[in-house]
């Protein structure tokens, strides 16, 4: 959905002879998905993108799901998940179903690997950390808070600023995008949006990098890592335009709703894809009825898993999380605020909280990476205590 966008040099009209200063032509190359008729970007290369010196398959990407266990509300700390990896390789799989996948990983390196997802979007949540998203479109900086989103097959790589990289991942089948009620059928974000064009931060400082060489390149396909030896660099840009691109927006841009009574967790939503949304629940005052109920009330997520990440350690109708909880609250259960929590939320005039949730439409498999940071006692937590 993102807006129309360009930087660098372009022609006056697209597939029109366009020369370096030599007199060669620059590499066109036209960028997007569904073929030819989704959005894309047109640009073009001072070197073919094409030119690959050798190939070979790194590994196969294996996301186990954990033995069939009893149907039960969970919790996972990823605060355990201490020891650090590669950007890209060492991911470690939470959930997943075939729609969508949510992975953690705390990066070793400052510099990331170029690396290019052909098989989904990605929403990276940047729940620690600050730096910046590099790619053939251009930078975008980015820290604590925001979401990046990476269209499918789009290069790029990570340069970390900060000591502190901690990065939830989201990857989906299908194409990410804001609500479509959030959109006139022109796709101009309306003013009942949560958030506007204002919010979304595109690529900027296009550096065009006019190198010969090996570069190495991770490209993900049919759960498989294979490497890739460009013999140019990736990033020689000149230009670009278009509406298929990475960008960012942070959380704390996302505008809550605030009703005389409770307003329903689709009031949070940030993000749409096939088969699953995203929704950010921010700091924002309560409701605002003498006798509203802040808390909200129990539900059954009738053919819905409703995941939530702790991106601090305050939560409304919780106890026992922690910064880096994820609660997995599946469908065929009920659930809601824990003892005492509806009664404490009763005249209270705001909230601090900060989580992404992720909502599925068809059933979560928990991986075995994931069982080994549960709290296995967390179903116990509506008990009477």
């Amino acid at each position: 959905m993102p807006v129309y966008h360009r930087l660098g040099e372009i022609p006056s009209k697209r597939h029109k002879v366009f020369r370096k200063p030599s007199g060669e032509l620059y590499a066109e190359e036209l960028m997007g998905n569904m073929g030819f008729v989704g959005p894309s970007s047109l640009l073009y290369h001072v070197e073919r993108p094409t030119a690959v010196r050798a190939v070979h398959t790194v590994k196969e990407i294996h996301w186990n799901p954990a033995p069939c266990e009893p149907l039960r509300h969970r919790h996972f700390r990823t605060k355990q998940l201490t020891t650090p990896g590669d950007a890209i390789l060492d991911r470690i799989p939470l959930l997943f179903n075939n729609d969508v996948s949510m992975s953690f990983v705390r990066p070793a390196d400052e510099v990331s690997q170029f690396y290019r997802n052909a098989q989904g979007d990605e929403i990276v949540y940047v729940s620690g950390g600050r730096g910046r998203l590099e790619s053939p479109f251009g930078s975008i900086e980015f820290s604590e808070g925001d979401y990046i989103v990476i269209p499918r097959g789009i290069l790029h790589r990570y340069r970390f600023t900060s000591e502190e990289r901690t990065l939830l991942i989201i990857e989906s089948a299908g194409y990410v995008r804001p609500p479509k009620r959030y959109r006139n059928e022109y796709g101009q974000l309306i003013e009942s949006s949560p958030y506007s064009e204002r919010d979304m931060r595109c690529p900027e400082n296009l550096e065009t990098h006019d190198e010969k060489g090996e570069f190495r390149l991770i490209v993900k396909k049919a759960n498989s890592l294979t490497e890739m030896m460009l013999a140019y660099h990736p990033f020689d840009v000149i230009g670009w335009d278009g509406y298929y691109y990475p960008w960012a927006m942070n959380i704390h841009n996302f505008e809550p709703r605030v009703g005389r009574f409770h307003l329903p967790p689709p009031t949070h939503q940030m993000f749409e894809g096939d088969g699953f949304v995203v929704c950010s629940f921010c700091p924002r005052p309560y409701d605002f009825d003498p006798e509203a109920v802040p808390a909200p009330y129990n539900h059954s997520n009738v053919m819905s898993d409703e995941v939530l990440y702790y991106a601090n350690s305050e939560f409304m109708s919780r106890k026992g999380i922690e910064y880096g909880s994820i609660t997995l609250h599946p469908d065929g259960l009920a659930h809601g605020p824990q003892p005492g929590r509806t009664e404490a939320s009763i005249g209270q005039k705001e909230t601090n909280e900060l989580a992404v949730m992720m909502d599925t439409f068809r059933g979560l498999y928990v991986s075995q990476e994931a069982c080994g940071v549960e709290d296995k006692n967390y179903y116990l937590s509506w008990l009477d205590t």
